[in-house]
């Protein structure tokens, strides 16, 4: 990380200063401002990033962004309610698909995930329901999102209160690091740092 600006801005060609990691190459730029960040309540997108984020444990998260297609033909649209009802034929058709990552408990993790989710529309109403009710209250976040200031939250109280619940109601590869990771992305955050042009467009 030698190489990352002091205050972790790069501005680019277009003029536009963003977070170092979204400055390049062209997937995270397009995945930095447009999605990342920004509010999410689709149920199924909801869905999505967090199963992917689960497979992102151990790779880059550029990795899964350059499959993402692929798992969402694999996992049909990460529609919950047809991923609940996967059997061992469906495993073993995601174990052959070199266009997703193939490791058989996060498979496995998805199944069983996609289950749990529908218990929990039915209880809540919708998984927006429920995710969301984990945002923080914006007095307990930093007052200036900084470089410094990120780094040091790759957890969070709500993550680690998440991560506790969801594993509590039966799902798996949920982690406090991996829900903090998801709430980023889904917008119950804005850590893009102060300075980065997207993050004025979104509401804190």
């Amino acid at each position: 990380m030698s190489d990352i600006p002091e205050n972790g801005l790069i501005l680019g060609p277009d003029g536009k200063s963003r977070c170092f990691w979204g400055a390049a190459p062209d997937d995270y730029v397009a995945y930095h401002d447009t999605e990342w960040g920004r509010p999410v309540t689709d149920d199924f997108r909801l869905f999505e990033k967090i199963c992917l984020e689960g497979f992102q444990s151990g790779l880059s998260w550029l990795t899964i962004l350059r499959k993402r297609e692929n798992f969402r033909k694999a996992f049909r649209d990460f529609d919950f309610h047809k991923v609940a009802k996967f059997t061992e034929k469906d495993l073993a058709r995601l174990l052959d698909d070199a266009g997703i990552v193939r490791h058989r408990g996060k498979i496995e993790a998805t199944m069983n995930n996609a289950q749990q989710a529908c218990e929990m529309k039915d209880e809540f109403g919708s998984l927006s329901e429920y995710f969301w009710q984990w945002k923080p209250d914006p007095a307990t976040r930093p007052k200036r999102m900084t470089w410094k200031a990120l780094r040091e939250m790759n957890q969070s109280p709500e993550s680690k209160a998440m991560s506790k619940d969801l594993k509590k109601r039966g799902w798996r590869f949920v982690g406090p690091t991996t829900a903090y990771a998801f709430m980023q992305a889904m917008g119950l955050v804005n850590d893009h740092i102060e300075g980065c042009a997207v993050r004025e467009e979104i509401p804190l």
